[in-house]
């Protein structure tokens, strides 16, 4: 028979050893043979004393091993490791300012050219490195008139007040503070310190916005008092909002959600959500409200489409396309002065200007309404229409460009607006590498816009109006090393004042800013003076 036996190994693990017995009848049982079982108890106990014998050897082996290692470790010892200085602590003024990791965005790239219009297109604000200088548009078409230039801290906002004395920056080295200045008198009215970066300003006679990524504060621009904080905002890296430069239409727009185009309107005088209009189906890119603040135009990432919707029951108006070849960025959205025109401009070459044509639409609506049985081609036109899908149906009904202009390079940022220059219709372009671009509107759809003149913005020795006298040396804010006063809360109602921190200048805004705010002075230059 043959026979399996189970026994323990010295290390520990259990061994199988095999024994053959041979039994020769039923009686001659291994169980009751005490020879075989003798002979399987030896057989175990030499398995047994191999197996012991061979774990000794091992484990003398290894011992072996392990002490030469460390024997020749020891006779090759390790290089000694060189401590690292401690840094030193350094001063606010000797820290880098790493202000583009921070912001990210494009319009505030190093060495480029930040642009803004006003809000009525009478004004151009530019900011470079040097500091920032504020252009008359009132006869652009042959000269640039320069109305104020200032040495400053690097900018990258700029806001001018209609064509007030009024300003509002924020500069690289303090992201977070907003300052209100008077650049006719050179001096610092007040300013504000927010918890984040500001990504943006947006100002009209009553209201003084200030965005950031998740909070707007919205300003009472005659005291700049907080009188409200819409907090928890979905995330805003870029900005992006809206506010309507009208006073009996003060509206705010700004995204509502992160991953669709919703647009919230809030309405900023009575301090409350006024509608939310579901514009398209990809996140926001663009917002501007038109002149009376009662339309809105959005576009989205996707940017091949533009809606204008109706900014008080948000019902769409109109629906623009601006191509169907590819996907672009939608930098910039503007009406002209007259809600007439449309134009856009993107991260191409091209600029589109689209009309927006109020008494078409009326006409067609009206003549629908008319209409009979016997209008076969009506009845036939609305019974096609009924059975395509809402896309194909939206397609056609889209507006196409009016007009259009194609600039020599791509890439570069370029914000654009329609306005009146001396009764004439003009497309002013003004791009992130320092170029100001007049073109005509022309009269018939599809043509292309005619350039009349293109103004260098870096260049400070060409223009014919001479402001030798407004470059003094002074700096914004008062003399050169004195702190502002005492930070303080700038409460308010609607829960406003939480996070902004106010350091006026002096204790209310005085006559003068009245006066600026309100437009009485003249925006020409004027000899300086202390704040």
């Amino acid at each position: 028979m043959e026979l399996f036996l189970e026994c323990l190994s010295p290390s520990g693990s259990t061994a199988l050893v095999y024994v053959w017995v041979y039994v020769g009848s039923k009686n001659n049982c291994a169980t009751r043979n005490p020879n075989i079982i003798k002979f399987c108890v030896a057989q175990l106990n030499k398995r047994r004393a191999a197996l012991k014998s061979s774990f000794q050897v091992s484990r003398e082996y290894r011992k072996q091993k392990q002490s030469r290692s460390v024997s020749v470790a020891k006779r090759t010892p390790a290089p000694p490791q060189r401590r690292r200085p401690r840094p030193q602590a350094q001063t606010p003024a000797q820290r880098p300012v790493t202000m583009m990791s921070l912001l990210g965005r494009p319009d505030v790239d190093a060495g480029e050219v930040f642009t803004n219009f006003n809000q009525n297109i009478t004004s151009l604000a530019v900011a470079t490195s040097g500091g920032y200088s504020l252009y008359s548009l009132g006869s652009v078409d042959s000269t640039l008139d320069k109305i104020y230039h200032t040495k400053s801290d690097e900018l990258f906002l700029i806001e001018r007040l209609f064509e007030s004395s009024l300003v509002a920056i924020v500069s690289q080295r303090a992201p977070r503070k907003l300052k209100v200045c008077h650049f006719k008198k050179q001096s610092e009215i007040c300013n504000y310190s927010y918890a984040n970066t500001i990504l943006a300003v947006k100002l009209n006679r009553e209201r003084l916005i200030v965005c950031l990524e998740e909070s707007l504060y919205i300003h009472n621009i005659q005291d700049m008092k907080v009188v409200h904080t819409i907090r928890d905002t979905p995330c805003n890296p870029q900005g992006l909002c809206a506010l309507s430069s009208s006073s009996d239409h003060c509206y705010l727009a700004y995204p509502g959600s992160v991953t669709a185009g919703e647009v919230q309107i809030f309405d900023a005088i009575h301090l409350h959500a006024k509608t939310m209009i579901p514009a398209h189906d990809t996140p926001l890119a663009a917002l501007a409200f038109s002149p009376s603040g009662t339309e809105i135009a959005t576009a989205s990432e996707r940017g091949t489409v533009i809606r204008v919707f109706s900014s008080q029951d948000g019902s769409r108006l109109f629906e623009l396309r601006r191509g169907l070849k590819r996907c672009v960025s939608i930098v910039s959205l503007s009406f002209s002065t007259c809600a007439e025109y449309l134009v856009s401009s993107s991260n191409t070459e091209t600029v589109h200007i689209f009309r927006l044509d109020r008494t078409a639409t009326e006409t067609a609506d009206n003549h629908a309404g008319k209409q009979t049985s016997d209008d076969w081609m009506g009845f036939l036109g609305r019974t096609v229409t009924s059975y395509l899908p809402t896309q194909v149906t939206d397609v056609f009904s889209q507006g196409r460009a009016f007009a259009s202009v194609t600039l020599p390079e791509a890439g570069v940022r370029r914000m654009c607006a329609i306005a009146t220059i001396q009764k004439q219709l003009r497309l002013l372009i003004a791009s992130q590498d320092g170029y100001l671009y007049v073109y005509s509107i022309p009269a018939v759809e599809g043509a292309e816009c005619q350039l009349i003149k293109r103004h260098d913005l870096r260049l400070e020795d060409h223009y014919a109006m001479d402001i030798k006298g407004l470059n003094s040396g002074v700096s914004i804010g008062g003399a050169a090393g004195v702190p502002p006063s005492g930070a303080s809360g700038a409460g308010g109602s609607g829960g406003g004042g939480g996070d902004a921190k106010a350091a006026p200048a002096a204790d209310k805004p005085g006559g003068s800013y009245a006066s600026a705010v309100k437009g009485d002075e003249p925006a020409g230059p004027s000899s300086s003076s202390s704040a």
